[in-house]
């Protein structure tokens, strides 16, 4: 992760960061705590941008049994989204925004979250190749063992990945896990198991993401995702 995203995450997570290791077999007793504080599911809407609004990110969030819940819309820079976004945000009803974007449209969001009176659950950045992915991830207390959901489905699913995450004011150490990859096939399968771990963060399911298909042109570069709960 290059010096530019680094800044970014840590100025929008506003946490100060420190890393140990963790072995992989640590993912199976983090998954213990999945679903232990469920709550009902609110409305959610999953912004996208680019060529997200065409990759399996929006697959995986369908098939998570919140996925009707969920409805999707393309982010944009421009005034209109931003006054209809700042709205939503403080119109007083319950609910989730989560997405996976592009960087300059991950800082306009989290900084209108933050302006509304949010709370910001869960930032995660992404480095997305043909073989394999790269996640970065800062979570509050509400998103626990949602970064070992998606690090035990990732693994499962073959491909080659790296997951760290930190939790914001907590005292447990910081989660990195990664494996090499097992299998060619699947090389959009980050996506829709991020998609499905954050359509369900929150809820007691503790599931496996749906498998996708290769793509000839599977969705890859860089962006990062979000979960806020206003």
């Amino acid at each position: 992760m290059n010096i530019e995203r680094r800044v970014l995450l840590k100025g929008m997570a506003l946490g100060g960061l420190a890393g140990v290791a963790m072995s992989s077999s640590g993912l199976t007793m983090a998954n213990s705590v999945l679903g232990s504080q469920a709550h009902p599911v609110l409305p959610t809407l999953a912004l996208v941008s680019g060529e997200v609004a065409e990759s399996a990110f929006l697959q995986g969030i369908s098939a998570s049994p919140a996925g009707g819940q969920v409805k999707v819309q393309r982010t944009d820079l421009g005034l209109s989204f931003m006054l209809g976004l700042d709205k939503r945000l403080r119109s007083g009803q319950p609910q989730r925004i989560i997405g996976l974007v592009d960087d300059a449209s991950a800082a306009l969001i989290i900084d209108l979250a933050r302006s509304a009176g949010a709370r910001v659950q869960w930032i995660g950045q992404h480095r997305a190749t043909t073989h394999a992915s790269q996640h970065h991830l800062l979570s509050a207390e509400a998103a626990s063992g949602c970064a070992p959901q998606l690090g035990l489905n990732l693994n499962a699913c073959g491909t080659g990945f790296s997951l760290s995450e930190y939790r914001l004011h907590g005292q447990q150490a910081p989660l990195q896990v990664s494996a090499a990859a097992r299998s060619t096939a699947g090389s959009e399968q980050w996506a829709a198991t991020l998609g499905y771990t954050l359509a369900a963060l929150g809820t007691a399911n503790t599931g496996q993401a749906p498998l996708v298909a290769s793509r000839p042109s599977p969705l890859t570069g860089n962006f990062v995702s979000f979960s806020i709960e206003a």
